[in-house]
This record gives structure tokens, sequence and C-alpha cells, in this order.
């Protein structure tokens, strides 16, 4: 990753070019298939048993445009409570300063090895390729972050950075960089190899680093919520604790929380509650690490939160929902996306954290969509990602200037439309195109048109209009 703001990988083709490529890949779409299917068959049925399921969903919207209209004073309480329970809260504006910010703080404790609780935050400014740079090892602890550590892969999924890869996979790649080979390929001797491979760095870290799924204002307590315990250990084996904070995590209280809690597990995991819920206020004498450093972060949000339409991407709670959902995803995998956020959410929420207006691939992901609308039917905050990506496409276009073949075009378009003899003679030019048709479809149309045609055929004009036939058959005559 390079630059000011890695939230897409440096050097990754734009998204039309790594779909393509992806799509070659039949293993990679069988074990997209296999696990998408059954995640959302799961989240169904959990969401199903609760009545007011809606009524949460609204709630959650509601806390979360409440946290973004007031930002700036949930943010100032939010600092005065970790600084009253002992810890230190540090303002980072971009990915570099926070980059700057936690190896300084790691340095400090003369370490040269943390250990990591998953966190897309840290993912989104490139903390490890930083802390490696300068002479830290980060070791990720979530066991799908292990995989794609281990096997020198990318994350292609927000919940399951590894749901690309398959069991024998997975296997292949602990027995070639653990010393605990797996005895087989069978999840539990893989989780077992894992477990055995992460408890010595456990138990002599000095430093551990976590993101964080919420962040209570009123309190300033840290939120982690995840499903194999490795974030507890995390949490509380090291005696300083690092956390990187996106700025829009905030509620405001723990009854806000609690919506939350309700929402998160369900949308995500598919289960009612999650295995592991871990909080924590500053520091407590004798019990968990003796020093709390919070870094907030910034990295292009305050940007987008002064965008009305597309501001709505910050109130995502990263449950994953709607990767799940996407026939786009499913098809093409999250590497596709070149970004740390992939999938629907990842396409209206990378263009927007990325600061060069002229980043192509970040410019294609909002054309990464069928715009089918099932992202939002999902969304335990309703995020209205169909309308973001539309917003996003607008502006794209816009930035290309008016002289683009496009632009042309459009311009030629309302040109012809804006005259009755005008769009008539335009239908008996376009009616020509039938000499082009073979058994009723055009199968290759010329210059810009066979775009078009690339991927699809066009049914073939008829040679009559239907205003023509109109005005000969319907139109009374005096």
């Amino acid at each position: 990753m390079g630059g000011r703001n890695p939230v897409t990988w440096l050097g990754s083709p734009v998204f039309p070019k790594a779909a393509r490529e992806a799509l070659t890949d039949t293993q990679l779409r069988r074990n997209l298939r296999k696990a998408t299917t059954t995640i959302r068959t799961k989240r169904a049925g959990v969401v199903a048993e609760l009545d007011d399921w809606e009524r949460l969903r609204v709630a959650g919207e509601a806390v979360k445009d409440d946290v973004l209209a007031n930002l700036d004073t949930y943010l100032v309480r939010l600092e005065e409570a970790v600084t009253a329970r002992g810890g230190v809260v540090h303002w980072a504006r971009d990915a570099e300063e926070a980059n700057r910010i936690v190896l300084d703080l790691v340095r400090a404790e003369g370490t040269d090895e943390v250990v990591k609780v998953k966190s897309m935050a840290t993912a989104e400014i490139g903390l490890n390729e930083a802390l490696e740079a300068g002479g830290v090892k980060a070791v990720e602890t979530d066991l799908a972050e292990l995989i794609v550590q281990l096997g020198d892969d990318r994350p292609s999924h927000i919940l399951v950075p590894a749901i690309h890869r398959n069991r024998a996979e997975i296997r292949d790649i602990f027995r070639k960089k653990m010393a605990e080979e797996p005895a087989s390929d069978e999840p539990p001797d893989l989780a077992e190899a894992a477990r055995k491979h992460l408890r010595r760095k456990f138990l002599s870290a000095k430093v551990a680093i976590s993101g964080a799924n919420f962040a209570v204002a009123d309190t300033g307590s840290i939120v982690v919520v995840e499903s194999e315990g490795n974030g507890r250990m995390c949490l509380t084996l090291p005696e300083t604790l690092i956390t990187v904070m996106g700025i829009e995590k905030l509620v405001p209280s723990w009854q806000d929380l609690e919506v939350f809690l309700q929402l998160l597990p369900r949308s995500s995991t598919a289960e009612r509650m999650n295995p592991y819920t871990s909080v924590w206020s500053g520091v407590t004498p004798g019990d968990g690490p003796r020093k709390f450093h919070l870094v907030l972060l910034d990295n292009g949000r305050t940007a987008t939160l002064a965008d009305e339409v597309g501001r709505q991407a910050l109130r995502c709670i990263r449950c994953s929902a709607c990767l799940n959902v996407c026939p786009v995803y499913e098809r093409t995998g999250g590497q596709a996306y070149g970004s740390v956020y992939p999938g629907p959410i990842g396409a209206i929420l990378a263009p927007q954290l990325v600061d060069d207006p002229h980043d192509e691939q970040a410019a294609s992901l909002p054309y990464a969509s069928s715009l089918c609308g099932a992202c939002y039917e999902v969304c335990p905050v309703r995020i209205n990602i169909p309308e973001v990506l539309t917003h996003l496409r607008a502006e794209a276009v816009q930035a290309k200037g008016k002289r683009t073949p496009e632009a042309i075009a459009m311009a030629a378009a309302a040109w012809v439309f804006g005259d009755a003899k005008r769009y008539e003679a335009a239908q008996k030019a376009g009616s020509l195109s039938r000499l082009l048709a073979r058994d009723g479809r055009i199968k290759r149309l010329p210059g810009p048109g066979a775009k078009w045609t690339d991927s699809r055929d066009a049914p073939a004009v008829p040679k009559e209009s239907f205003r023509a036939w109109w005005r000969k058959n319907r139109v009374q005559r005096p």
C-alpha cells in the first residue's frame, strides 16, 4: 500500500478488469457461493425470529444519524470520559499520522512484536506495513486474518477475510508457515494448530493493538465483539493496549449500544448474540492492561460527512450482510474491488475515503453493482446503498469533464430528443441497424456500440417505428 490514504491497494486494476479475471477462477466462485449462501440463509432465519426487527433497523439508523449530526460534541465527550478513566486520546488526521502515533507508542514500550485483534481501521491505514517498515512485527490473532497473513494474501470479506479459501488450501498454508502442522483439513484440527501457534504470542506480548466496534461517549467505554476469544486474550493480557478507531464508531449511551448488540450479531454471523463482547473503560489497577491509548482516526471521514447523500455510508457497523446478498460480490469476490472495504459498502465507502479524486480504480467501484437493492434490504442501519451508488456515479462522470465520449453522446442525445422532427429522423436512421441482424438479433454493433454487444445481444430494430405505425393505423382521418 502506498500514498497518504491507502484505502485502496496500490496497483489494483479498475473493477471491470479485475472482475473479468476473477470470473475465470472457478474454485473461487465455488468457495464464495457456498459460503455466502450458508451465511445469508442462517441470517434470514435468526432475523425472522424478531417481530421488531424493522423497528430495530429504524432505531439503529436514527442513533447513527444523531451521532453524525453531532459528531463534534460526542467526540469531545468521549475524549473527556476516556481521559478521566486513565486513558490517553490521540487524534489522527490521516493514515500517515495514525501510523506514526502507533509506531511511536510501540517503540516506547521497547518491543518489536505486537498482537492484533481483527481491525478494519488498521487495515484501512496499512498499519501492519507501517509497523514492519519501522521494525515491528504485527501478529494477526483472528483466525481468518491469520490465514490471510500467513498466506501473503489479501482479505476478500469484511467479516470472513479468508472466505475465498477452502479447508484444503488453509491446511497447506498452515503446514508451510507454522511449526504446529494441522493433522488434517478438518476444522477442529485447523483451529487446534492455530491455537497452539497463537498461545505463545498471547503470553509473551507486551503490546496489543485493537480496533473498535463501538465506543460509548458517556462513559468512554470501548466495545469489541468477536467469536473466537482471541480478542479477549489481546485485550486483557498485554501491558499496553492501543485502539485505533474511526471517529464515526460512537454511540451516545449504553441504551443506544443495546440496539446495536441486537442488530450486529444477527446481521453478521447469524447469531443471536456475540460469543465474546469485551468492554473496557480506561485502565483499572490490577485488571487488564496498565496503559490504554485511543487513536481517533479521521482519514477522509470528515470530508465524507460533508456529502449529504454519501455520508450515510458512515452509519456502517461492518456487519457484511450486504456482501452476502450481492450477486456481483458472490461472483467476483472481494479482492476484485482492490480495496480494504469490498462489496456494496466498499463500493460507496472506499471512493469517499480515498483522497485522490482522479483515482480511477476507486472511481470504478460505484459501478460494481447491478442496483438490485438487496443490499439496502438487509442493511441493519438502513444505508440506501443504491442511492449512494448512483450519486457517486454521477460525481465520477462530472469529474471527467464535458468532453468525454459519454458526455458528448449524452449531449447529442439531448439535442435529438429536444425536437420531434430530429427524433423521428433518428428513428428512421436507427432502423437501418436491422441490416446487421441475424435471426432477429444483432450480435455485433460497430464503434462504441461494440461495448454493449461484447456481453449481450441487441434485438433487431423494427423497420417501422411505433409512431409511424400509430399514425397509419390509429390516427383518425378527417
